[in-house]
Formats: C-alpha cells, structure tokens, sequence
C-alpha cells in the first residue's frame, strides 16, 4: 500500500471559498475540522469564527461570463497618454506603464489577468491581479501589447484587448542617421586608403629621389677625383716624356711624384666608389684646405704659366657643418683646377666672407675666360664641371653665379645662408658626444 502511494500521483481539484463568498470569518486552529458537520439533506455545516455557514456541494453555482477586458491608460515617462489606435509615443522611452482593467460583477478581487508585449516578451506574463504592466529601455519600433482575463471561477476572456503603439527614435536611432555613419565610415575609410596611397607614393618618390641624387653625387665624386687625377696624371706623364731625352734625371723625379700622385688619386678613387667622403678636408678649417689645394696646384707644373695664388678671410670663421664644408670645398676645388689648368690666368684670388646672414666663397682669376655658350650649356658635352657645381650648391640650398668674358677672367661667387652653413651653439659638442658614444659602442 505504501509503495502504491509513492508511485501514485493525483492533482486535487477543489475551490476555495473565503468571506468573499459568504464565509463569516475563518478558521484559526489545527482543530477546524472538529467546526465541520454534514447534514441529513447533504448540506455542509461550518462553524466559524464569526458564526455559521453551509454549502451544499451538489448544488455549488459557477461564473460562467467572461470578464471584458479594456486597457485604461498608458503613461510614458511619467506623461499619461489615452490608449488609443496606433499611439505614437516619445523617443528614449525609459519608462513605460500600462494600466488595464476587467469587469467581473460577481467577485472582482479574484479576477485573474496575463499580457504579453509582442516582441520583447516570449510568453505570456502572469501578474496575478495586478493591473498594471512596467516595460523599461524600450528600443525604436513598432509593438503589440495584449492581455487577457479571467473571472472569479477562472473562466478565461481569450480574446481580451490588444493596443498598437510605436516608439518613436531618436536622431541618433533614426535610419538616416545611421545610413549617413555608415556613408560616413565607408567615406573615411576610403580617404584613410588614398591618404595611404599618397604616402607610399611619396615614400616611393623619395626613395627613387634619393637614389638618383646619390648616384648623381657619385658620378660628381668621380668627376672631381678619378677623371680630374687622371687629367694631372696624363699631364705629369707627357712632361715626364719630354724630359726623359734631354732631362733624365729630371724626368725620374717628375715620374717618381708622379706614383705617389697615381696612388693617391686610387685612394680617392676607392673612397668615392665606397661612397665615403674624400679625407683630403680632414679638418673644419676650410682657409687652410683651400690655402693647401692652391699651393698643390700650383706646384702641380700642370700650368704654364705659374699664376700668384692668394686668400683672403673677412669676418669672424664660424664652424661649418660637414656637409658644407665637404660641399663648398669640392665646389672651390672644381673651380681652382680650372682656373690653374684652363685659364692661363697670372693671378687666382679666394675670397671667404663669414657673415651673420650668409657665407660667401669668391674666386676669381683673370685669364682668358670662358666661352658663354658654354656658359649657357653648363660645359663641353661628357664634362661635368660646371653642372656638378651648380648641383652641389643647390643641393646646399646656396646659390652659385658664374660670371666670365673672353679675355677678361672668370669670377664665381657662391652664397650659403648661415642657417645652413654654419653649426648651431651646441651641435659641436653633441656630434662630440654621439662620436664618444658611437666608439664605446
């Protein structure tokens, strides 16, 4: 038997009656069953607390109306609306509430309810008897409120009543909005992808630039080592044999300085190959390399007409930077190799002025001058004298002039703003550091 209990389930159907019904009072004590008699005519008798009642269950009437169902209000952060069809209502709703009611005149305490919001809740909802509905943060969009009612005997109004409304959205919720971020977003990412374009092309550009201006630099290199020395070395060859019938022993000196000559010019030569920097300006003392590249020249014998040379300084020497300095030296050297070799001149001057606002170089001969168409053209075709000065100067942001007639010298005169030219307080020391730095290293 109590294996048949275990394994027996029943749900119990019962009502339940309370005062609302007629009960007067209620039962307080385990004993109320002891207040229960039946009687003859099969009639319940119960004694309460607050006197007599009876029920006869054969004859136990039901509710049988549905209870019509009516939505009352509406009220949207905190403003009252009146339910009516398709309700707009206000952009970030935060807070929203739906009263609703039913009619059921027999025990309207015990009217039952359920509602749904179509879209935002999966089942029904079961309030009890409550008769109002919270919703919070609801989204843009169109919604569906429905609820339903039963009576006090659980007779339900399936139909019940239903309210459309709609939440409106906000500027930033609306679909143009939101059309326009996307555009916006598509708009950006494009302009990210051309700025992108744009900057690998530039790097591209420069890139190239810079391989061509160092493969122009290193045809000027060449220029103004191998082919200038092997123009003095081809020179000092054909003097050494003139001399060497009537003058031998002349002629093995000429040949001997000559060697030491060829092994320098390969020592520059392998310099400007390697793309270092010519160590014949070992110092930042551009009078004393200039005042030393005239005396070779002029003891080369490569002239023969022996010109004076003389240097000048005006103003206060300032330390130059090493481009400048390289640069201007090479440009000052370019040009007393011509003066010495081409200009039959009897005299060459270099003029070095140090100013606030610029350096200036002048050199001036009075020789026989240069040709102006070869002015016009910057040289014979295959030379590149003239060109590659004019390139080093603008590629020191200087300025170069060239002024020259027949019979009446040449004189050229190069400008370098200070900015440029000239080291700022402190850079000396700094490179100073970076090399003391670079040797521990």
């Amino acid at each position: 038997m109590r294996r048949f209990l275990e394994n027996f389930s029943y749900r119990v159907q019962y009502d339940l009656f309370d005062s609302a019904d007629g009960l007067p009072g209620s039962f307080h004590d385990a004993a109320a069953r002891s207040r229960v008699e039946e009687g003859t005519d099969g009639r319940l008798w119960f004694a309460a607390t607050r006197g007599v009642a009876w029920l006869n269950p054969a004859e136990i009437s039901r509710n049988t109306l549905l209870p019509p169902v009516s939505i009352r209000s509406v009220n949207a952060n905190g403003r009252q609306y009146m339910p009516e069809a398709d309700l707009a209502l206000p952009p970030r709703l935060a807070n929203l509430k739906i009263a609703y009611t039913a009619l059921s005149l027999s025990i309207p305490a015990r009217v039952r309810f359920r509602y749904k919001l179509e879209g935002v809740d999966g089942d029904w909802q079961s309030p009890g008897t409550r008769r109002e509905a919270f919703y919070t943060g609801l989204a843009p969009g169109n919604y569906r409120f429905r609820v339903i009612a039963c009576n006090n005997d659980g007779v339900w109004n399936e139909e019940g009543a239903t309210l459309d409304f709609s939440v409106a959205p906000a500027w930033y919720q609306a679909i143009w909005f939101r059309v326009s971020c996307v555009g916006v977003s598509v708009l950006l990412l494009w302009t990210l992808y051309q700025l992108r374009l744009q900057q690998l092309q530039r790097q591209f550009n420069m890139t190239l630039e810079a391989r061509v201006g160092e493969r122009t630099r290193i045809a000027r290199e060449l220029h103004d080592t191998l082919l200038q020395s092997f123009n003095a070395l081809l020179l000092r060859f054909q003097t050494a044999a003139d001399l060497l019938s009537t003058r031998p022993d002349e002629a093995r000196r000429t040949l001997e300085s000559t060697i030491d000559q060829t092994a320098q010019a390969l020592i520059e030569g392998r310099d400007a190959v390697q793309q270092l920097r010519s160590t014949s300006l070992g110092s930042n003392d551009l009078v004393s390399a200039l005042g030393s590249l005239g005396k070779a020249q002029a003891a080369d014998g490569s002239s023969c007409d022996n010109p004076t040379f003389h240097i000048e300084v005006e103003g206060t020497p300032h330390d130059l930077t090493p481009i400048t300095r390289d640069e201007v030296y090479r440009i000052a050297g370019e040009a007393l190799r011509n003066a010495f070799r081409h200009a039959r001149a009897r005299r060459i001057e270099v003029e070095i002025h140090y100013d606030a606002r610029q350096l200036r170089l002048q050199i001036r001969d009075d020789g026989q001058g240069i040709d102006p168409q070869l002015l016009r053209t910057d040289g014979l075709s295959g030379h590149y004298g003239l060109r590659g000065m004019r390139e080093r100067a603008q590629s020191l942001g200087g300025e170069l002039t060239i002024w020259s007639e027949v019979n009446s010298g040449t004189e050229i005169d190069l400008t370098v703003p200070s900015s440029i030219a000239y080291t700022k307080p402190g850079l000396s020391r700094l490179r100073i550091l970076t090399k003391r730095s670079q040797t521990r290293s």
